[in-house]
């Protein structure tokens, strides 16, 4: 597999994930989650305002530290 076929593959997993956790979980599954308190706040509303930003922060680090093994890789 090429290295733009590794990046393609982990670009596309990050942002299903990201799309989880921000459409997913502060969408769609909101009220199956909302059980979970977190700073008094449902786990449904907090992943709607506050959680997919700081998921979408995580990724972007976890790309950064991936693509750089990635790259690494490539050089050896």
């Amino acid at each position: 597999m090429s290295f733009w076929q590794k990046n393609l593959v982990l670009l596309s997993s990050l942002l299903f994930f990201w799309f989880f956790c921000s459409f997913g979980l502060g969408i769609l599954f909101s009220e199956q989650i909302s059980f979970i308190k977190i700073g008094g706040f449902e786990l449904g509303f907090w992943f709607s305002q506050q959680g997919s930003i700081y998921t979408f922060i995580i990724i972007i680090f976890s790309y950064s530290f991936l693509i750089e093994k990635l790259e690494n890789e490539e050089k050896d």
